[in-house]
């Protein structure tokens, strides 16, 4: 392992926090949360796990709770969780799934069952990941595509609304892009445009910046 993926473990007991992350530090990146309220500031800030590992019955807002609100928020509806509880009835793992649980494995557990679930549920989202950034990563410029950029387009117009701030958008064309093309070929014409989008790209500052290849000759 890269240790590239991390993993959040939620418990109220401070012992399954040591020995889950002993179990698994040696090939991942641990976070932990003792409660529901340090879980859900943990997956929604700025750098959110790979894969939850969520105790149900905690003080506060309980395990099913932060999953519901996980799995209704879009910053983090992707990441999959696994419950790891005592209550172990076929109606308890029923509601979890129902929920939106990838998994449910239930107390006193084995090492090798947490370690064999942990690793198919981090490799599925890996291969998650990488149909996602395909599938919205424009395949000449590697810069975000027409896609992407409608959907970033729709969530930035919501957050503006949101927090009454003012959004701008720049238009960019590449003037006489198609004479380029005649003189020099069409590998030349496909290298300018890598060019120049890994230019914009690279002038990204803020983290809500986005530059995308909205189609054609047009950057964004």
């Amino acid at each position: 392992m890269d240790k590239s993926s991390s993993i959040l473990i939620v418990d109220d007991e401070r012992h399954n926090i040591k020995v889950l992350s002993e179990l698994l530090r040696k090939d991942y990146k641990i976070m932990a949360a003792k409660n529901g309220e340090q879980a859900l500031k943990a997956v929604l800030g700025d750098n959110p796990p790979d894969l939850i590992l969520l105790d149900i019955m905690m003080p506060g807002i309980n395990g099913y709770e932060v999953c519901r609100k996980l799995k209704e928020n879009d910053h983090s509806m992707h990441i999959p969780i696994i419950f790891v509880s005592a209550l172990g009835s076929s109606d308890d793992e029923s509601l979890g799934f129902e929920l939106g649980a990838v998994d449910y494995i239930t107390k006193p557990f084995k090492p090798v069952i947490v370690k064999a679930r942990v690793r198919t549920h981090i490799q599925l989202k890996q291969k998650s990941d990488l149909l996602e950034r395909m599938a919205s990563i424009d395949g000449l410029t590697e810069i975000p595509n027409r896609r992407s950029f409608d959907e970033t387009l729709e969530k930035e117009i919501r957050r503006s609304a949101r927090n009454k701030m003012i959004l701008s958008l720049i238009l960019m064309d590449i003037d006489f892009f198609k004479k380029y093309n005649d003189q020099y070929g069409h590998a030349e014409g496909d290298d300018c445009l890598r060019r120049v989008a890994k230019a914009i790209d690279g002038c990204m500052q803020r983290a809500t910046d986005f530059a995308a290849r909205y189609g054609g000759k047009s950057l964004l």
